[in-house]
């Protein structure tokens, strides 16, 4: 049995190296975006350029998560979580050396799949380690400093860019990977899961991962290639679907979707992530591009939403305990869809007070309304055996939503190439693109208010609670020792 105790040396040194390796991961899901017009002028690359910037990390993330996961219960939690802070520091100081947008995408792409090996293993680690009785408090304090990590990004990241430069987004991944390592290897001690045996849904992971690559490339390129392309990934798609029907140990059990309220719960998170994974891309642009923000500012005018969720998300978890988790979904995508509408007043030389502070408040109180509900509830939805495996399959729906937004809402507002660098043209589009993803979230509305029926029980799981990414939910692990 796990026997660290969470006031001792080694607890405390567990949870440094815990929360740093999985802040590493959560820093870059939301910089990034702030430093994407001074990437784009720095290597002269396009919009579609751009969106694989942020797009290829997602894909290899979103589709290699669950089997992250798995790898860590085989060969050991502490191997994989090193391996991965490795994987996804080189990762990042070849994204800091990128010469070119192509060589930058292809580092990126290779950050997702460090980030799947890290991402699961971070809080597996702490549920692994810590005495029964210490468990809580820990996971806690990890999803609450996690959260914090997730708060500053956006100003960290504008700081970096309007100071030493973009590139150091990706190389303080370094020295925060040197002083995780080190500590990791000499305090954390190893744990597996001895139930699990040492098949993997690999063939499973590589035909998702190509299904989304597929689509996300014919969303993003457009022309006649688009339509082939576009049907390939569709193809795939369905090969995957046919492959995990048949795998005895799929990656993904199709028969955890038998659950109406699992399955309800997972369309609610497809249209929130989606029109969240727009908005963050595109708003990020809009207050540099078209207010004239410089990206310090730009990333400090979002922290309000994300100051919001950590101090009340455990309230409104708490009031859906109380009430149940339909109305908190119901209103939660609605009040976000308001703020969405009303970054509509962002123009050329936007007031922050008048314009931008209104509709960040107003999406604050939406993720306050929406997050914790929604995370209790998928684990509610399904036995407590499942209830890791519910929650990858939730988190990876959610970058997945993400990454086919951040692809297709450009090509549905008419966004050219080049349309980021000239504030009129990108004004136009995004002035299309908002109404779009509050269509989107009035959608999600209406499907929890139709479909999510059963009140969950609560759910005491601190990393409900405290959460503070705002690109996906939080992830539970798939098994405890």
């Amino acid at each position: 049995m796990p026997d660290v105790r969470l006031a001792s040396p080694q607890g405390k040194w567990i949870l440094f190296t815990t929360v740093l390796g999985s802040s590493m991961a959560m820093l870059d899901s939301t910089v990034v975006n702030v430093a994407l017009p001074r990437i784009g002028r720095d290597l002269d690359a396009s919009l579609s350029a751009l969106q694989w910037t942020v797009n290829a990390y997602m894909l290899t993330l979103a589709g290699l998560i669950l089997l992250g996961g798995s790898l860590g219960d085989q060969y050991g939690r502490r191997k994989l979580f090193v391996i991965g802070v490795v994987w996804f520091a080189s990762a990042s100081l070849l994204c800091g050396l990128a010469p070119t947008a192509g060589v930058l995408v292809g580092a990126r792409a290779l950050q997702g799949i460090g980030g799947a090996l890290l991402t699961p293993g971070s809080l597996a680690l702490i549920q692994a380690s810590f005495h029964p009785d210490d468990r809580a408090g820990a996971v806690g304090l990890w999803s609450g400093f996690g959260g914090i990590g997730a708060a500053v990004g956006p100003f960290l990241g504008g700081w970096l860019v309007d100071g030493p430069g973009w590139r150091w987004v990706f190389l303080l991944n370094v020295p925060l990977a040197l002083l995780c390592v080190p500590v990791a290897l000499r305090h954390v001690p190893e744990s597996a899961d001895g139930r699990v045996h040492g098949r993997f849904d690999i063939l499973g992971a590589v035909l998702g991962a190509l299904a989304l690559g597929l689509v996300t490339y014919a969303l993003i390129q457009g022309g006649t290639v688009a339509y082939v392309v576009g049907a390939l990934g569709i193809a795939t798609a369905v090969a995957f679907v046919y492959v995990e029907k048949r795998r005895p140990d799929p990656m993904l059990p199709l028969g955890i979707f038998a659950s109406r309220q699992f399955s309800a719960l997972n369309l609610v998170t497809l249209c929130v992530y989606g029109a969240f994974g727009g908005y963050f891309f595109l708003t990020a642009l809009q207050l540099q591009v078209v207010a004239g923000y410089s990206a310090l500012a730009a990333g400090t005018a979002l922290l309000p939403t994300t100051a919001l969720m950590l101090l009340f998300s455990a309230r409104s978890g708490a009031l859906a305990d109380r009430i149940g988790p339909r109305i908190p979904l119901t209103v939660g995508p609605l009040l976000c869809a308001g703020a969405m509408l009303l970054m509509l007043r962002i123009g050329k030389d936007a007031n922050y007070l008048t314009d931008v502070l209104p509709a960040v408040l107003v999406m604050g109180v939406g993720l306050v309304t929406l997050v914790a509900p929604l995370t209790a509830t998928v684990l509610a939805s399904v036995d407590t055996t499942r209830a890791g495996i519910a929650s990858g399959i939730n988190n990876a729906a959610a970058r997945a939503a993400g990454l086919i937004a951040v692809a297709a809402l450009p090509l549905l507002t008419g966004m050219g190439p080049e349309a980021y660098r000239s504030a009129d043209a990108f004004n136009a589009a995004f002035r299309r693109a908002m109404p779009i993803c509050a269509g989107v979230l009035v959608v999600g509305a209406a499907l929890a208010f139709t479909l999510v029926r059963r009140p969950a029980p609560g759910c005491r799981r601190p990393e409900c609670r405290t959460h503070g990414n705002v690109t996906s939910p939080p992830l539970e692990p798939v098994s405890r020792t």
